[in-house]
């Protein structure tokens, strides 16, 4: 009887006279649930679709009460709405979530209004209920989607800049943009590149996303593996053009830099970076005078290539434009603004890590909103070596034992008893090619640094030797694998007017191997 009764009282809702019969045939055609509902939550009207939507039909709907339709978690919710339309506010494009007779979760977009009577009391709420579970599901696939890429993105950016190079101090920060796909084609990179000397690489890929992400990390991974194989700053940047040339529309600027502290001197190129910026002992800030060159994938152009002279205890300082580059400000102001707060930052001691804080939080003050992601690096040019020692020698055979009782000499003045045995063989083998193979000066250089002793022998020939596997009948071609085998690193670089062949020893353990041990 109570169903008899609620579909009469469905019909006296819409009346049956040709008007209403015309309201009714609207409401009831009407891809969207509707129904009505007094203030208490009984369902006094249920459409056709309203069936569909949720599976029950006008009988088994109208005169329950519409907690039929809530999700236990969301009772107070629909009391809330009910009360709200009690006081006479219409609510549009409510999304929420409904239960269907079969217990499936329905996300729903509803739009409720007061039912008033004809001296405006309100006695009712009609409400208009549009499925969304297919838009809300697809939306939460993109939102999976573009958090995945944004993770790969960010793992792939995370991956530079993570090497720990004794005796050198630096701190990094990465910002992804807080729009659009966030991570970009920011990249950074330290590389150890032995014999004391550090690589520092920053560069930009123009775009956000995963594709600008993997192209930075082809860069980056090309960039270390050139690095680490002793090229040239020029040549690496070079190598680098070629290699985005043969990408579609791809546009990076990037800047690489040899630190050689036994030297006091930097080597730098730049593919069109913005400036690097110096920071002297006593903070006074000066950008590195490289020449900025035209960025990768223009091609045609060659890149040069500069050393100067840096102090101990000066401060690198590399960014992205992302740092500078705001939509309300000129750039060269920024730079300004960078450089006044870098000023300001180091004026009194400071570690590179409040540093980078400090300088962040003057640049971006405002992190929740920056339209391109920001990369800062701040690198401590690393220390000088404690002791050098250096000897020229002619391209003649007796410079070998010359070398060896040299070295030997510097090893007793600095309490390097215990390499007595190794290192002066090690340098035999590089002096006797350096006699063989090019002949000239030869320069054999020395140097001390509170973990290792480094040698390294130069000479005027171009080709750089490597290691191979002698056949048992040569006499020569295994003494490149004695220093392999003997030394705890070795390698080759490119110099002005030929080449240099070096090898390290280690003198104390790392920390690392401090903390294993104890």
């Amino acid at each position: 009887m109570r169903g008899e009764a609620s579909v009469m009282s469905q019909e006296t809702l819409l009346g049956s006279a040709g008007g209403h019969e015309l309201l009714r045939g609207v409401v009831e055609s009407s891809h969207d649930a509707i129904l009505i509902k007094t203030l208490d939550g009984q369902i006094a009207f249920w459409n056709a679709a309203a069936q569909r939507l949720y599976g029950y039909s006008a009988v088994e709907a109208v005169g329950r009460h519409v907690g039929m339709l809530v999700p236990p978690e969301l009772k107070d919710e629909e009391a809330g709405l009910l009360e709200r339309i009690g006081r006479g506010e219409r609510i549009e494009h409510y999304e929420t979530r409904r239960a269907a007779c079969d217990g499936r979760l329905l996300d729903v977009d509803v739009t409720l209004w007061p039912v008033r009577t004809r001296d405006g009391s309100v006695t009712a709420a009609c409400s208009i209920t549009r499925d969304i579970t297919d838009r809300k599901r697809a939306e939460r696939e993109l939102a999976e989607l573009h958090q995945q890429r944004r993770h790969i993105s960010l793992a792939l950016q995370l991956m530079g800049g993570s090497e720990v190079i004794p005796g050198t101090m630096a701190a990094s920060r990465y910002l992804p943009s807080t729009r659009g796909q966030g991570v970009g084609g920011d990249w950074l990179d330290l590389i150890d590149l032995g014999g004391g000397r550090v690589g520092v690489i920053i560069g930009d890929v123009m775009g956000r996303g995963l594709d600008a992400a993997v192209v930075m990390g082809q860069l980056r991974s090309a960039a270390r593996a050139l690095a680490l194989a002793g090229v040239a700053p020029c040549d690496l940047i070079q190598a680098l053009d070629t290699f985005t040339c043969g990408m579609p529309e791809q546009f990076v600027t990037c800047v690489y830099l040899e630190a050689d502290p036994g030297r006091g001197t930097v080597t730098a190129c730049s593919a069109g970076h913005l400036p690097v910026l110096l920071v002297a002992p006593d903070a006074t800030v000066e950008p590195l005078a490289v020449p900025t060159g035209t960025p990768l994938g223009v091609g045609g152009l060659p890149h040069q290539q500069v050393s100067l002279t840096i102090r101990a205890g000066t401060t690198l300082v590399l960014y992205t434009d992302g740092l500078v580059e705001t939509p309300r400000s000129d750039i060269d102001a920024q730079l300004a603004v960078l450089t006044a707060t870098l000023r300001d930052v180091f004026a009194p001691a400071v570690s590179l890590e409040a540093a980078a804080d400090r300088v962040l939080n003057t640049l971006l003050p405002d992190t929740a909103a920056y339209a391109d992601d920001v990369t800062l690096l701040l690198v401590g040019f690393p220390a000088a070596p404690l002791a050098t020692a250096s000897l020229e020698l002619a391209g003649e055979r007796a410079s070998v034992p010359a070398g060896r009782r040299f070295l030997l000499r510097v090893l007793r003045e600095w309490g390097l008893a215990a390499l007595e045995d190794t290192a002066p063989l090690l340098v035999s083998e590089l002096l006797t090619n350096a006699v063989c193979h090019a002949g000239g000066p030869i320069g054999l250089r020395m140097w001390l640094s509170d973990r290792e002793l480094g040698v390294e022998v130069s000479d005027g020939s171009s080709p750089r030797p490597r290691a191979r596997l002698a056949a048992a009948t040569e006499e020569c071609g295994r003494g490149l694998i004695l220093v392999e085998a003997l030394a705890d690193a070795w390698g080759t670089r490119p110099e002005v007017t030929g080449k240099a062949v070096w090898f390290t020893m280690r003198t104390a353990p790392d920390a690392a191997e401090c903390a294993v041990s104890c």
